[in-house]
């Protein structure tokens, strides 16, 4: 009889964008991804890990092109914090049917909803093998929601930040308009940022690198890499100390 697979980490932060909730035209919410996406998280989960996520909202609104139409950026930003709810509601609706207990906390009161951001409720919620997306980035305007995760992933004292993305890794150039561009498996905070390379925004990636946060990028969309990543499988590109 062969053992079961033992996973890597004990305690994760999942980085959703909300485009990858939008599929391949990224806007919107496609039900087929969303759906996959759950089926992901409960493989996860069924190993006995336990997950937070942070999803973002840019499939629905996102405050800094908003602010580039005119809308004033506060507002802008605040508007996108709520479609980050919307992406958190569809994302709960799809793992309770694959039967994984669930609970949304959102950084902007919202009872009807979404529980109020507790720190304390969300490490209780987590011991009782309950899965806990955060909404609504940190409530605040000005900060990504990259931010609020490596802010989340700091405060819930998890392992390491998986930051799920459409490539499958950082690369020393984009691999999109460069063919020959060289994919790392392994960078340092100080490399990335001497390279320029945009792994995070400035604001989270500092947060990360202050408190030692590391931060796995990988590809959401090859089949089973969340798991592959939670088993301590080389997947993506790992950036740490």
């Amino acid at each position: 009889m062969t053992r079961a697979a033992k996973p890597k980490y004990r305690r994760i932060l999942l980085k959703l964008s909300g485009e990858a909730l939008g599929g391949e035209a990224g806007a919107g919410i496609s039900p087929e991804v969303v759906l996959d996406m759950a089926q992901q998280i409960a493989q996860i989960h069924a190993l006995g890990v336990q997950l937070v996520i942070v999803v973002g909202g840019g499939n629905i609104f996102r405050g800094l092109s908003g602010s580039e139409r005119g809308i004033e950026r506060a507002t802008g930003d605040y508007m996108g914090m709520l479609a980050t709810v919307i992406n958190a509601l569809a994302l709960q609706d799809a793992l309770e049917k694959q039967s994984v207990p669930t609970r949304v906390q959102s950084a902007i009161s919202m009872t009807q909803v979404a529980e109020p951001f507790i720190r304390r409720r969300a490490v209780r919620h987590l011991e009782k093998k309950r899965v806990v997306i955060f909404a609504a980035g940190t409530g605040n305007p000005y900060f990504s929601t990259d931010t609020a995760a490596a802010l989340r992933a700091n405060e819930m004292n998890v392992e390491i930040i998986l930051k799920a993305t459409k490539v499958d890794g950082i690369y020393d150039s984009d691999p999109k308009k460069n063919p020959k561009a060289k994919r790392f498996a392994h960078i340092s905070y100080m490399e990335a940022l001497q390279r320029q390379l945009k792994v995070m925004d400035a604001t989270a990636f500092s947060l990360c690198m202050d408190n030692k946060m590391p931060i796995i990028v990988f590809d959401l969309f090859k089949p089973n890499n969340i798991k592959r990543v939670v088993l301590g499988e080389k997947v993506g590109t790992l950036v740490s100390a």
